[in-house]
């Protein structure tokens, strides 16, 4: 964990404290956790009505029930959000080597199981009788099958929208690109650096296992600034945010950069003992127009197609030549607010392979460098 005088240069260094995992699920899913606990008070009313008797169908119980009902939801939403948690601990490190039938199994048999007791507790706690041996056996039974099926079809769900992402899904089912749409969006390329010769030197089994931990320990940091991971492309990353009318949300993308930064430097002695090197990765940043449509029938997708994405993946392309780490347009700095401790240096023209127009480019860096900063970029003897 790093220390308070760690997240303090953070903050100086325009890359604010992250925040706790809980307050980030719910942000990010806050219309999906709405959706929770309307179905939990629809539910609970339903419940009542279709199966208890006639002279139970009075308001008080049509409030336990809905109590009942929105509690077991809540639960099922602390057992996914602890198992969102998990790919960071040991559970999740047993959970990922499993095939993904198995883990979704175990995460189901976990949720039902947690389920059934908030079920059992609650209606110790919501009625005033002790629960006759009818609840037992004719309610707790089929409370339990739903508790599975219901287990099994969030599961489903949030295994979906982890395969595909959240706004991919989204898009999918309500149609939002079958006709091409032109959107306004900041992307970003983030590639590793010498990555072939990387490869030649550790071999391609273990480059690639390099590259996939590289890959997963920089999606907190992109999730934290609210970027959408649009695409893998070997070694590469490419991320997106909706270009704003607000300076200080379009500033996200130079935040996430370095907030990426920190925390591969903070894993740097994990990197050296497992692979001997800690990567280190360069980005290109652009914003501007982006035709988003789907594409492809076997597998579909959502692509962007445009101007903005290749001058985005050319900058990445220069980052290398200029021996800089992060290069951003003017397009975008025109749009955002640099955050403080981090500086600009002064514009330069530059012609980009496959562009006439000339791009004018600005090199962001850090003024006030994290407390860790400093990456293993060698070997390690």
């Amino acid at each position: 964990m790093p220390s308070g005088q760690a997240l303090r240069t953070r903050a100086r260094s325009g890359v604010r404290a992250p925040r706790p995992l809980v307050l980030q699920y719910a942000k990010r899913h806050i219309g999906f956790l709405v959706g929770l606990l309307v179905a939990g008070v629809a539910f609970g009313a339903l419940y009542r009505y279709l199966f208890d008797p006639l002279e139970e169908r009075t308001l008080p119980f049509f409030i336990r029930s809905c109590l009942h009902a929105v509690a077991v939801i809540c639960s099922g939403w602390a057992v996914q959000l602890g198992f969102t948690a998990a790919p960071r601990s040991r559970l999740g490190s047993a959970l990922r080597r499993l095939p993904l039938a198995g883990e979704f199994t175990v995460k189901a048999i976990a949720m039902t199981a947690v389920l059934t007791t908030v079920t059992v507790g609650l209606e110790f706690v919501l009625y005033p009788t002790l629960p006759g041996t009818h609840w037992f056996t004719r309610d707790l039974p089929r409370i339990l099958a739903i508790a599975f099926t219901a287990s099994l079809l969030v599961g489903a769900i949030f295994e979906l929208r982890r395969l595909v992402g959240d706004r991919v899904l989204g898009s999918f089912l309500l149609g939002t690109y079958r006709r091409p749409k032109r959107e306004q969006r900041i992307v970003m390329f983030l590639d590793i650096r010498s990555s072939t010769a990387l490869a030649e030197r550790m071999g391609e089994v273990c480059m690639h296992d390099l590259i996939t931990r590289f890959f997963f320990d920089i999606d907190r940091p992109i999730a934290e600034y609210d970027g959408e991971v649009h695409a893998y492309v070997g070694d590469a990353v490419i991320v997106t945010w909706p270009l704003s009318v607000d300076p200080e949300r379009n500033a996200r993308a130079l935040q996430c950069f370095f907030a990426a930064e920190d925390k591969m430097a903070e894993l740097t002695p994990g990197y050296a003992q497992e692979f001997g090197v800690t990567p280190r990765f360069c980005a290109g940043v652009h914003a501007g127009p982006v035709v988003v449509s789907e594409c492809g029938d076997a597998k579909r997708q959502i692509a962007y197609f445009g101007d903005t994405m290749n001058v985005a993946a050319r900058l990445c392309d220069h980052c290398k030549a200029a021996e800089e780490a992060l290069l951003v347009s003017a397009d975008l700095l025109r749009t955002a607010s640099v955050p403080q401790g981090l500086a600009v240096e002064p514009g330069t023209s530059i012609t980009l392979r496959g562009r006439r127009m000339p791009v004018e480019v600005r090199a962001v860096y850090r003024t006030a460098p994290a407390s860790w900063s400093g990456f293993i970029a060698e070997a390690v003897k």
